[in-house]
């Protein structure tokens, strides 16, 4: 069974990009971007929208898709996760729904957090960094 998912790479003026520390599983404790599952109906640029609200308190715009991924998920499901740019236009960064962490993160320090499975890897292999 295959699981949309959606993830939003937001840089802010200092390249800096936002991550959330997940407070459930899948990768409870890591560090990822914020994003969630597509829900019946929705569009990936609603989903988008609405979880990155929920997770950070951030309005934003979703820009173009730069990639897609595919994880493994419980009972054999697999996430189908597609990442698109995002910029920020209203809202106050504040943790929450299944974040128990937000914060603006330099790439240098991207090497030393614990950061969910291949997040880094396909963040350098589009470019995004």
């Amino acid at each position: 069974m295959h699981v949309n998912c959606v993830g939003a790479i937001i840089l802010d003026g200092a390249g800096r990009l936002l991550l959330i520390r997940r407070g459930h599983p899948p990768g409870e404790g890591l560090w990822s971007v914020p994003g969630g599952r597509v829900e019946a109906g929705e569009s990936d640029a609603a989903a988008l929208r609405r979880e990155v609200m929920e997770e950070t308190g951030l309005v934003v715009t979703v820009g173009p898709l730069v990639g897609a991924v595919e994880r493994p998920g419980p009972a054999g499901a697999v996430y189908v996760i597609r990442d698109y740019l995002a910029t920020v236009d209203a809202g106050t960064l504040t943790p929450g729904d299944d974040a128990a962490a937000a914060r603006w993160c330099a790439p240098a320090d991207l090497a030393v957090l614990p950061l969910t499975d291949g997040l880094l890897d396909a963040l350098t292999s589009w470019n995004v960094l």
